[in-house]
């Protein structure tokens, strides 16, 4: 198993990072948190975990321990997968989840897109009690904790879902008009709406 990563990031798209490690490209799926703290060309150390399904193997990345912890104890939640846990940590940070898991805010967890209220307390029914809270609010990666960044990719994300496309086939549609007309990320202001035209076309290409 992959437990980790060290090396060069060659490209950061929607959903995932591509790390070159000693000329191997592995590619990761990342929260967009994560991602929006990286930049093709910097030297990253990525914490993984290796999901192995019928249909394909997964690498998913953390830029630090707490958020891989927090990303294991959610996938063993009854009907939470790794996308859908992924999506929580794009939403919210190790502490604001823990907070919210104790303080049974179902709400504030259903931000999170493709889990809704009953993946929620679900996720409040079966961790309560099982998140160390005292250890996270102690940890290194806590003291500089910041909100989730917005990397300008999930407003174009969240609007091609409002006009009703597939969350799956939205994320994919931006990663791929990013990489085509060779947006930088973080989206500027200016480049979100240019990035939703690009994505819109791509995906009425492909009806």
């Amino acid at each position: 198993m992959i437990g980790m990563l060290n090396g060069r990031v060659e490209s950061v798209d929607a959903d995932t990072a591509l790390i070159d490690v000693g000329g191997v490209g592995y590619e990761v799926r990342m929260s967009a948190t994560d991602l929006g703290r990286l930049h093709a060309g910097q030297d990253a150390r990525v914490y993984t975990y290796m999901n192995i399904s019928q249909d394909a193997v997964t690498l998913h990345g953390f830029l630090d321990r707490d958020a891989k912890k927090t990303f294991l104890q959610l996938i063993k939640v009854s009907g939470i997968g790794p996308k859908v846990a992924q999506s929580l940590l794009s939403t919210l940070t190790p502490i604001q989840l823990a907070h919210a898991i104790a303080d049974n805010d179902a709400t504030t967890l259903a931000k999170a897109p493709g889990l809704g209220k009953k993946g929620a307390q679900k996720i409040i029914l079966e961790l309560k009690g099982s998140i160390d809270l005292s250890r996270i609010e102690d940890s290194p990666a806590a003291a500089t904790a910041q909100a989730p960044v917005d990397t300008g990719m999930e407003q174009v994300i969240e609007g091609l879902i409002s006009l009703g496309w597939r969350q799956q086939d939205a994320q994919q549609a931006v990663g791929e008009a990013i990489k085509e007309n060779d947006v930088n990320t973080p989206l500027s202001a200016e480049d979100v709406p240019r990035v939703l035209r690009f994505a819109l076309a791509l995906m009425d290409r492909g009806r």
